[in-house]
């Protein structure tokens, strides 16, 4: 049993570690052997990297950038499931409003989060408040427009059933509506998670002075460009981590 187990296990996780393995020897290839002696990208070599992280660790700023930014994300996203569900629901359920708001819903939708940093700034002046306000702009469009899609999926036929048993629109929507979007939901909610992550970072850089995407400045102007690598490395870790543990929980049962 634990043969049969292990051999799949070891089948998938052999090609992840060789094609991990084959991406940072061409990055190594291309910062070290391929960039001329004096060539400034020899400082994003990835064998900078680990030396770079460790100097951040040690100033103390790596953990608490991490620490802000994930707090920053997570108000942000708590904000945008918190908008954009209802909004979908409401669009799936009732035709009508959807065709009247729809030109609006897409057309801000097209409009790119950062579009919105001048006006963010203006009304919520430097802090964590515009860098909410684009994370959640960034990812409430994805829960919207799949909620509502689940909703226009729905079998009319479960609807039927339910008002046939006198279901209350609220008993309707708990236990018909809701169990049968989930999957879109989570689908939502996993793709507006990665966009919010590659919204944080540039948001973070508009006057705040903390978090990664400050950092990547801050070792810029200093001209450390390791800890800009580094800083990088960290920021695709951490987007890996959070998508691979959102596809855990939201796929859990």
């Amino acid at each position: 049993m634990n043969t049969v187990e292990t051999r799949p296990r070891t089948g998938i996780w052999l090609p992840r570690l060789a094609a991990v393995a084959a991406a940072l020897l061409l990055w190594w290839i291309l910062t070290d052997l391929v960039a001329g002696p004096e060539s400034l990208l020899r400082e994003f070599g990835p064998q900078h990297v680990p030396g770079a992280a460790g100097q951040l660790f040690d100033r103390g700023v790596l953990l608490p950038d991490i620490a802000v930014s994930m707090w920053r994300l997570l108000v942000g996203l708590l904000i945008a499931v918190t908008v954009g569900i209802p909004l979908g629901l409401l669009l799936g359920l009732h035709a009508v409003t959807e065709q009247a708001v729809a030109p609006v819903v897409q057309f801000l939708r097209m409009i790119s989060p950062l579009s919105w940093a001048p006006i963010a700034v203006a009304l919520f002046g430097i802090g964590n408040q515009p860098v909410i306000f684009l994370v959640a702009a960034a990812s409430v469009w994805p829960i919207v427009l799949n909620t509502a899609a689940g909703v226009r999926a729905i079998d009319p036929g479960l609807l039927l059933v339910a008002r046939s048993f006198g279901a209350s629109r609220r008993e309707r929507l708990t236990a018909v509506i809701l169990p049968a979007i989930r999957a879109q939901v989570q689908t939502g909610l996993r793709i507006g998670l990665g966009i919010a992550w590659v919204v944080l970072v540039p948001a973070e850089m508009l006057g705040v002075r903390s978090g990664l995407g400050y950092q990547i400045l801050n070792a810029r102007d200093q001209l450390a460009y390791d800890q800009v690598m580094a800083v990088i490395v960290v920021i695709g870790i951490i987007g890996y981590a959070l998508d691979t543990l959102s596809r855990v929980v939201l796929d859990r049962r």
